[in-house]
């Protein structure tokens, strides 16, 4: 005979199961409505007939008098309730992960539960427990996955095999539930015959080996789904044949221009009279001192005159002192 529970159980039962965010959301969302209907101004109505009216706005009143504070408290509550099973499953996997020996053979039928519904999220899966009351429920657990429902059956068989029967109950349930898919999830094994039916179905038959690698990938956090992705097709690449043109075909390569150097620029000598022709120069003597302000004279090549083009010593003052010497040793040749 079924267990008789209270609506707040079921509530309560019902926020636990949600995600901590969603029975949060429904707690202030509720509270909030609630406290509006609360506060509201009771209607006023005249006429008997509406005596009706006035019984229903005066018990939905009251209703939300209490209801503003007893739904927020029950979906906070669920919401802190759904936090610590989440942390207690994801507490129970890692544990399992790093016990040493057999851990599946230290925990509770409803522990197990948990730790398969763990281990499926951590594959990429967002898991839901039914919540069934017993080791033998029928579904324990609904599993979905990129849009699509799958059954999950658990079965903790420390010696006993599981046989043909458990894994046909749960293909008969993946019908009424609508479900692509199955699992049969055990810490012993299965029979023959029990996999042989799984066989060409899309019932994954998981036994406790296989579990243990499962538990073993909680090792590394976070979750690991596991979608299979199809290989890449690589379109092999078109080679074009290598032409070889004989070296009499070959045209002959295009000329390379070459830049040309700037041209240097070149002073033209100042225009003279006659053009002195200059031989290899001999040693300078050495300069005398002006006979005017007794400086030191330059060597000067005359403009004009009759000694245009000659050479003679002017002084260095010069406009200033324009004080001159003969050069006695003659250093062009006309």
């Amino acid at each position: 005979m079924a267990k008789k529970t209270s609506l707040f159980e079921d509530l309560f039962h019902i926020a636990s199961k949600l995600p901590w965010w969603l029975s949060a959301l429904i707690a202030i969302s509720s509270g909030l409505y609630l406290h509006s209907v609360a506060t509201a101004p009771m209607p006023v109505y005249s006429d008997p007939q509406h005596l009706q009216s006035v019984v229903f706005s005066t018990m939905a009143h009251t209703g939300a008098l209490f209801g503003q504070y007893l739904l927020p408290f029950i979906f906070t509550a669920g919401a802190i309730a759904s936090i610590m099973g989440r942390r207690k499953r994801r507490h129970l996997l890692e544990s399992a992960a790093t016990t040493k020996g057999n851990p599946l053979l230290s925990i509770t039928w409803h522990e197990f539960e948990l730790l398969v519904g763990e281990a499926l999220r951590r594959r990429g899966y967002a898991v839901r427990e039914t919540g069934k009351n017993g080791p033998d429920g029928g579904i324990d657990l609904i599993a979905r996955k990129d849009g699509e429902t799958y059954v999950v059956q658990c079965k903790q068989w420390r010696s006993v095999q599981v046989g043909v029967p458990v894994v046909r109950e749960l293909y008969g349930a993946m019908a009424a539930e609508g479900a692509v898919g199955g699992f049969v999830v055990t810490s012993g094994t299965f029979t023959k015959p029990a996999r042989d039916f799984a066989a060409g179905r899309n019932v994954q038959l998981v036994d406790g080996t296989v579990l243990k690698q499962w538990i073993a990938e909680a090792k590394k956090p976070g979750p690991r789904p596991t979608v299979e992705v199809a290989p890449e097709r690589v379109e092999p690449a078109i080679v074009e044949p290598e032409v070889v043109v004989p070296p009499s075909l070959a045209p002959a390569p295009a000329p390379v221009p070459v830049q040309a150097p700037a041209p240097i620029p070149v002073q033209a000598p100042a225009p003279t009279a006659t053009q002195p022709v200059r031989r290899e120069a001999e040693p300078e003597p050495p300069a005398p001192l002006c006979p005017h302000c007794r400086k030191t004279m330059v060597i000067r090549v005359a403009r004009t005159g009759a000694n245009a083009g000659g050479n003679f010593w002017g002084c260095v003052a010069y406009p200033k002192c324009r004080g001159i010497r003969a050069i006695f040793a003659p250093m062009t040749v006309k």
